[in-house]
């Protein structure tokens, strides 16, 4: 394929582009827009009630403050990767960290409910052309010996920014306002653009449209499969955050405990996806991490049945599904990245992240579902037991 050298992307300082260890630098940077995105996804939901109080609003109205995010998300995050493509992956991501920082502001000085969903659509938006190129940009930025290990720092990073989250929306909350959740965004997004400018490399090549498309990555072998265990890891992991606080809120314990006692799940996530290649032997197989990761994940969930809910006794159950997790994706990631060519690797990244917000979206919608019929911590925890029982099933079938 004919080399394409973008002249809009800025190309690294010399002295960093030689180094042996630059692509450190490169992974540094995508983590930074992959801690901001999960922190803002796990952050805004502490605002809900103030904001309904400010602008006289009901709490199912003021949903639309994420809906219209994770909407704009999900259905930019393909056509974002295909364009990217073709206009450049390091270019794209810093105009979506530019968006997202004036977007953020925008929410934070929003005069009314609306108005705030609106910039809320376009925040996520610029989350959209983040998370459409970061993975793209860890893979063609990273020896390929070293790219399981870069994605799962690149996973821990995201895991490090969902724990935090709802500690630092609940201080910013009851300190400075809820607009502050917001406008945090914004001295990070600087940040963001400022260090990917000279972090970052220049696409070297740009796919032409008429030659590959959806169809094309997903005929992969095994690329359907993939895919669909991306979206069922991610069912897992968010499906305990939505069900823990509200079975122990429901038992009269308090927001804040039942928030550290879910913190345990993402902390697992991010210890297990940061140190999995000095944990599991290096000649193991991505088939074979991926199916020791599940087996981890159904572990805890039995442990959760068995628990009860009782906060202390479910730490050691979140702890195993993270870690099952954890081990799950970087591998996972790795076999649906290494499976493309670099030139569609923007829009094999855009689909990667779509699997995985539809994850996210199930996740929640498996455990509002079951709870809402009557169901409780067990019954829950057996349906998610279930999709980690397909997610094996999955794994199992693939090509090693």
């Amino acid at each position: 394929m004919e080399t394409v050298f973008l002249p809009t992307e800025r190309p690294r300082p010399d002295w960093l582009r030689e180094h042996p260890r630059a692509w450190i630098a490169a992974v540094a940077t995508v983590c930074f827009g992959a801690f901001m995105g999960q922190l803002d996804a796990s952050v805004v939901a502490l605002t809900y009630h103030r904001i309904g109080a400010d602008f006289h609003a009901t709490l199912t109205t003021v949903q639309w403050v994420s809906l219209s995010y994770l909407i704009a998300l999900a259905l930019l995050l393909v056509p974002l990767g295909g364009v990217s493509d073709r206009l450049g992956h390091k270019r794209l991501y810093l105009w979506g960290f530019a968006l997202f920082g004036t977007s953020s502001l925008a929410c934070a000085l929003a005069p009314g409910l609306w108005p705030l969903v609106g910039t809320r659509a376009v925040q996520g938006v610029g989350a959209a052309m983040l998370q459409a190129n970061s993975v793209a940009l860890v893979t063609t930025s990273v020896p390929r010996e070293r790219m399981r290990f870069a994605l799962g720092i690149q996973a821990a990073a995201q895991a490090i920014g969902l724990a935090l989250g709802p500690t630092l929306g609940g201080l910013l909350v009851q300190t400075v306002g809820w607009r502050w959740v917001f406008a945090v965004n914004v001295p990070i997004a600087v940040i963001g653009v400022l260090a990917g400018r000279y972090m970052l490399p220049r696409t070297r090549l740009a796919a032409r449209p008429h030659r590959v498309g959806v169809r094309t990555i997903v005929r992969a072998p095994d690329m359907g499969r993939r895919l669909g265990g991306a979206l069922i890891a991610y069912l897992l992991l968010f499906g305990p955050i939505v069900l823990i606080p509200a079975v122990l809120q429901d038992r009269g314990i308090s927001a804040l405990h039942a928030g550290l006692a879910v913190a345990a799940l993402p902390v697992g996530f991010a210890l297990a996806a940061a140190l999995g290649e000095r944990i599991v032997p290096h000649m193991w197989s991505a088939t074979a991490r991926c199916l020791l990761g599940v087996t981890i994940s159904a572990a805890g969930l039995v442990s959760l049945v068995a628990a009860g809910p009782h906060t202390l006794a479910l730490v050691p159950g979140l702890v195993l599904v993270g870690i099952g997790v954890g081990l799950y994706n970087p591998a996972n990631n790795a076999q649906i990245m290494g499976s493309v060519a670099p030139a569609v690797a923007g829009l094999a990244g855009g689909m990667l992240n779509t699997s995985r917000t539809l994850g996210t979206a199930a996740g929640t919608a498996v455990v509002a579902i079951v709870l809402n019929a009557g169901g409780g911590l067990r019954t829950t925890a057996l349906a998610l037991l279930g999709a980690a029982a397909v997610c094996a099933l999955l794994s199992a079938t693939r090509r090693p």
